[in-house]
């Protein structure tokens, strides 16, 4: 019944002991701690970069965001100005303009069918 209180866990501050949350996770996450190791390697990241910047979709590496280019200045890649990769995610400023084409297949199927339907169901009435 008389169970004694456990003592506090230490707090973690000053030197990292290693019941700080940093060190006792080190052994999580290996293919994400990887890919930030490498993207540190990127060109352009190194530098520092600054607070606005974004990464080229081909090499990784870090473009100032303004003023604004039209290539990369590591791989020479064009850059498209509606598309940008920032750190951990890619913004899109402009919708694609249309999926008629990709629909018009479907939407003629679907008439071809419904067409055929009709006229089975009036040859079946006829009859």
């Amino acid at each position: 019944m008389g169970e004694t209180p456990r003592e506090p866990e230490p707090k973690s501050f000053g030197n990292m002991s290693e019941h700080h949350w940093s060190r006792a996770r080190k052994d999580s996450n290996p293919e994400a701690l990887e890919y930030l190791r490498g993207r540190s390697a990127a060109p352009g990241v190194r530098e520092g970069g600054s607070e606005r910047n974004f990464y080229c979709m081909q090499c990784d590496g870090v473009i100032p965001y303004s003023p604004p280019r039209e290539t990369c200045p590591h791989c020479g890649a064009t850059l498209d100005e509606s598309v940008k990769r920032y750190f951990n995610w890619v913004e899109m400023n402009d919708p694609p303009r249309s999926d008629f084409k990709a629909l018009w297949p479907l939407l003629l199927g679907g008439l071809l069918l419904l067409v055929a339907l009709a006229a089975l169901a009036l040859k079946l009435l006829a009859s």
